[in-house]
């Protein structure tokens, strides 16, 4: 799953025993699934709680936001809402700092190139 179109959930709140199949039959009910994505914890090889469902239409995403959003799976209640992109590493740093860095890395002389293009 790439960047949210907003056709793709966060499904928060699981239970450990809640399998991809168990989410399907709750969220297909709203709409055609084109995929779910339930990441693994590297030690225990068991979900981590939480899911993403793609969805193939945005209204049906927003659907089952408005459906399944504080509803029971379970015995756990889900927090349900659309995914938001990973932040990119060092993304609250300004890009000109990154920049400057770079250009000013070692003895502080432009990069090959960008001198003469200074001149």
């Amino acid at each position: 799953m790439s960047v949210n179109d907003k056709r793709t959930l966060y499904v928060g709140g699981l239970e450990e025993s809640v399998t991809e199949s168990m989410v399907r039959a709750a969220f297909v009910p709203f709409g055609e699934l084109t995929d779910i994505n339930m990441p693994l914890d590297a030690a225990s090889s068991k979900h981590r709680g939480f899911c993403f469902v793609q969805f193939e239409e945005k209204d049906d995403a927003a659907d089952a936001i408005d459906n399944m959003n504080n509803a029971e799976l379970n015995g756990r209640v889900l927090k349900v809402n659309l995914s938001k992109p990973d932040a990119m590493k060092g993304g609250h740093r300004p890009v000109w700092e990154a920049q400057a860095d770079n250009y000013f890395k070692g003895n502080g002389d432009a990069p090959a190139g960008e001198a003469a293009e200074a001149s």
